[in-house]
């Protein structure tokens, strides 16, 4: 059965690292037999078909950026259903602020640790987070380029993780929608 998956890159093509064209990206995921491939912005976002598992195409993926690009990424493997469930259970779904001020940590597995203590004394008024096994979500009306929560969550946080603004996802599932339909 053919699925469709949403992968997620962290850290690519920001700051002058992990430069990843997303024009080769596409050929070579073509190329190496996945199907229907689109990326959505420069910052890693990439949905298409495959028969593969998710740890097949995991690899299929660090494989071929590593072969074509020079290093391996870390992606994160996510489905319609998941990203789905992701937007429905937003506690600040409702917001007045949504967009850019709304943020969505994916973790590839729950959290080793979670300093509480921590991120409620970096939290700006007006910032609040909530984390489960599988994701955070953060609200940050003044946004997260000043935030110094999101500046030390990788000390406060112990977990492979990925960060999406809410525009960004919200676009995510509807691209994987109609790729599915």
């Amino acid at each position: 059965m053919t699925n469709v998956w949403i992968g997620l890159f962290r850290g690519i093509n920001v700051g002058g690292n992990n430069k990843l064209p997303m024009k080769e990206l596409t050929k070579a995921m073509l190329a190496a037999g996945l199907s229907d491939v689109k990326t959505y912005i420069a910052s890693g976002n990439v949905l298409f078909r495959s028969e593969l598992g998710e740890h097949e195409i995991e690899t299929l993926i660090g494989d071929l950026v590593e072969t074509n690009f020079g290093f391996r990424p870390s992606i994160f493997l996510i489905t319609l259903a998941h990203l789905e469930k992701a937007l429905a259970e937003n506690p600040y779904r409702n917001h007045e602020h949504q967009g850019k001020a709304q943020h969505v940590f994916f973790f590839k597995a729950p959290p080793t640790k979670v300093d509480h203590d921590l991120l409620d004394s970096l939290k700006a008024d007006g910032e609040a987070y909530e984390i489960t096994d599988e994701l955070m979500y953060l609200y940050a009306p003044e946004g997260i380029g000043r935030s110094k929560m999101v500046e030390k969550i990788g000390r406060a946080i112990k977990a492979d993780m990925t960060a999406r603004n809410l525009n960004t996802v919200e676009t995510l599932r509807n691209m994987a929608a109609e790729l599915e339909a």
